[in-house]
């Protein structure tokens, strides 16, 4: 995470740690109270405060085992430019390395 006055930028790396293909992804985290997310690359983000999900694009929803593909998003904030403690890809809970 990279944050400055009132905006911040956050990269992701999802990671496939499993033994099947994904077809397709959704990642889901809460946003800290008081961000809002104006720019998003690599997925697409709804809504863009609070509970969010990130869903693939047509380019990277295939993720073979070991394989990995980068995300990220940029947000204003009013003072609270913490990252997110929790994700879920799929519904399953995530290890945040």
């Amino acid at each position: 995470m990279n944050a400055w006055n009132n905006g911040l930028t956050e990269n992701l790396t999802i990671t496939n740690t499993g033994s099947s293909t994904i077809n397709g992804w959704s990642l889901a985290f809460t946003l800290p109270g008081g961000q809002t997310i104006t720019n998003g690359w690599n997925a697409t983000y709804s809504p863009t405060s609070g509970q969010v999900t990130a869903t693939n694009v047509s380019y990277n929803g295939t993720l073979a085992p070991g394989a990995s593909t980068e995300i990220g998003f940029q947000a204003t904030h009013t003072g609270n430019a913490a990252k997110p403690t929790a994700f879920t890809l799929n519904g399953s809970p995530c290890v945040i390395a």
